[in-house]
């Protein structure tokens, strides 16, 4: 019996074995399926790195092109924007050089010729966006008029404009200059 218990012995060690070998040959596999979940987890993750360094790389590229391209702007804008004003000036220096070179200019005719140059400056003023200011008999508004005297009158309401020594302007509603004038006052 003892060969008996001895075989049985050995076969139950020789199961054991097996069973372990089995074991272990399925956690290899395990390990080998993990392994390769892993590497192909880090193949995904290196190429989307990639990726996202080439799309930095194109990024910093297109935004060093757009500040390129807006700083020739700027300096196109500085160097050429008051090319629309030059345009719209041309025909009233046109029209002063012409009656500059006038051989037979009566007083009459400088006069007539000064009020269609004035009436041109008008005119490209008005294509520009540039507004006049000329407040006679206006309440004083310190945001668009300048007083340079004050001048006490019973005529007017107090702080009426009385005079215009200058008009002023404003460019597309911003004030260019304000109008300097003559404001009246309460007689004392």
């Amino acid at each position: 019996m003892s060969s008996s218990n001895e075989d049985l012995k050995q076969q139950s060690e020789s199961e054991h074995l097996e069973q372990l070998e089995e074991e272990m040959m399925f956690e290899e596999d395990e390990i080998a399926k993990e392994g390769d979940q892993l590497l192909e987890q880090l193949a995904a993750a290196q190429t989307k790195a990639e990726e996202n360094w080439e799309l930095l790389l194109r990024t910093r590229a297109d935004m060093e092109n757009l500040r390129k391209r807006t700083e020739k702007d700027l300096e196109n804008a500085h160097k050429y924007g008051i090319e629309k004003f030059v345009a719209e000036m041309l025909p009233v220096k046109d029209s002063m050089e012409l009656g500059i070179a006038a051989q037979e200019a009566t007083l009459e005719s400088l006069q007539e010729g000064m009020q269609l140059t004035m009436n041109m400056f008008n005119t490209t003023f008005e294509k520009l966006g540039v507004e006049e200011i000329d407040p006679q008999n206006e309440p004083f508004d310190p945001e668009m008029h300048q007083a340079m005297t004050i001048q006490e009158t019973a005529d007017v309401e107090p702080n009426t404009v009385i005079a215009v020594m200058q008009k002023g302007y404003r460019l597309n509603g911003r004030l260019v200059r304000p109008a300097m004038v003559m404001v009246s006052k309460k007689p004392d």
